[in-house]
């Protein structure tokens, strides 16, 4: 069995280690992703830093470390994923042409409001709306995520619906 002094380098270490804690990190990261998929290579991926970092990583802090490195990389697989779709987005207005130039200052006009009602949402209400609307996950998969009920995430939609609507009024 490995001890607190116990190096991360000796395989069977670092196989009792993986064995611990890749289920859990997998989990975790899936719970924050909904890809099984992505989940695994992040998992995969954290475990292979630890291996390459072996010699720095004391085993007593070899869980905190894959989990951290599994964490970062999964927030920096969701920026990378923001910033496609800000340049997907605007690639796509500058394609629009035949459009009336009233029109298309009114769209970004509301589009700027719209943008600015959902970050004034509470952080529970923003996070399902946008799990919703901008993932296109269900309620089921919504609650698998952020561990709720569906009724919780549904009450939380209905609440983030509500204070948009408030917020922008007749304009929707």
């Amino acid at each position: 069995m490995a001890t607190p002094k116990s190096n991360v380098c000796d395989e069977k270490i670092f196989r009792i280690v993986f064995d611990e804690y890749s289920q859990l990190i997998r989990n975790f990261i899936y719970y924050k992703c909904g890809d099984i998929d992505q989940a695994e290579d992040l998992t995969q991926d954290a475990f292979v830093k630890l291996w390459k970092n072996c010699k720095n990583v004391p085993f007593e802090k070899a869980k905190s470390f894959v989990m951290k490195v599994a964490q970062n990389s999964f927030f920096n697989t969701l920026k990378h994923k923001k910033v496609v779709l800000n340049y997907n987005e605007q690639k796509l207005e500058n394609t629009i042409e035949h459009e009336n130039p009233e029109f298309i200052l009114e769209k970004k006009e509301f589009l700027i409001r719209l943008q600015n009602s959902i970050s004034n949402l509470p952080e529970k209400e923003r996070e399902v709306f946008l799990l919703s609307r901008k993932d296109k996950k269900t309620y089921k998969e919504i609650a698998e995520i952020i561990g709720l009920t569906q009724k919780a995430v549904e009450r939380r939609m209905h609440l983030a619906l509500k204070k948009l609507k408030e917020e922008l009024g007749a304009s929707i």
